[in-house]
């Protein structure tokens, strides 16, 4: 049931993608179809890296009760470890992790997923759980292929952006 529902996010957003005018109007979509649809993912949310500032994550588009942390240091936080390692990060009890960045008592599990494009790290995908342990390998590869379909569209539009005219 999970496995048929995480196809059919990824294929409504990959359909998305290919016509999106822009990517906050692809984040916009990806989180209220993700939050729409799973249940046992309470807060989800993007945080992309400030251009100005390459060490700052800065929230996106989220779906989930709202956060203080707008803008978290790479060097923090289970969203700053997913840059750094440069991986998917998932913890089953947050409360046992010293890294997490309380957001709300009610968060249980994370799973942070890096979007890459043109080979590097330009933001995330950050999912938290009322339950523990509430994400597991099916998860972590719909999610990936998420930050995979975001990344490509990111480095798409970057290619495609006018240049400075002269």
């Amino acid at each position: 049931m999970v496995r048929r529902a995480f196809d059919e996010i990824a294929a409504e957003i990959r359909r998305f993608a290919e016509t999106a005018e822009d990517l906050l109007s692809l984040e916009e979509f990806c989180v209220s179809r993700i939050s729409e649809r799973l249940a046992h993912y309470n807060w989800v949310g993007f945080y992309m890296l400030d251009p100005a500032a390459p060490e700052v994550l800065v929230l996106g588009p989220f779906r989930g009760t709202p956060t203080q942390h707008v803008r978290i240091p790479v060097a923090q936080g289970i969203c700053g470890a997913a840059v750094t390692q440069g991986a998917t990060v998932i913890v089953d009890d947050v409360s046992a992790d010293p890294r997490y960045l309380a957001c709300s008592l009610k968060t249980k599990s994370e799973i942070v997923v890096p979007i890459r494009a043109n080979g590097r790290i330009v933001g995330e995908i950050d999912i938290d759980s009322h339950m523990r342990n509430a994400f597991g390998g099916e998860d972590r590869r719909f999610l990936e292929e998420c930050a995979a379909e975001v990344g490509r569209f990111f480095a798409n539009q970057k290619e495609s952006a006018p240049g400075p005219s002269r």
